[in-house]
C-alpha cells in the first residue's frame, strides 16, 4: 500500500513541476530569466518551486 501512495504523490509532484517549467516557458520573463528559473525547478525541485511561488515571474 505505501508504494502505491509513494508512486502517487511522485507522480503528482512531476506533474506539478512540469506545470511550473511550462508556465515559466511561457512568462514575459527574458531568455536568461527563463533558463534560470528552469535549471532550479530542476535541480532543486522542492525550494525552486517555493521560490518560483514566491518570486518568480508573473503572467
Amino acid at each position: 500500500m505505501g508504494i502505491e501512495v509513494g508512486g502517487l504523490l511522485g507522480l503528482i509532484w512531476l506533474i506539478i513541476v512540469i506545470w511550473a517549467i511550462v508556465k515559466v516557458a511561457k512568462s514575459g520573463a527574458s531568455g536568461l530569466a527563463k533558463l534560470v528559473w528552469i535549471l532550479v525547478l530542476l535541480f532543486f525541485p522542492l525550494v525552486g518551486l517555493i521560490a518560483w511561488f514566491l518570486f518568480g515571474p508573473k503572467g
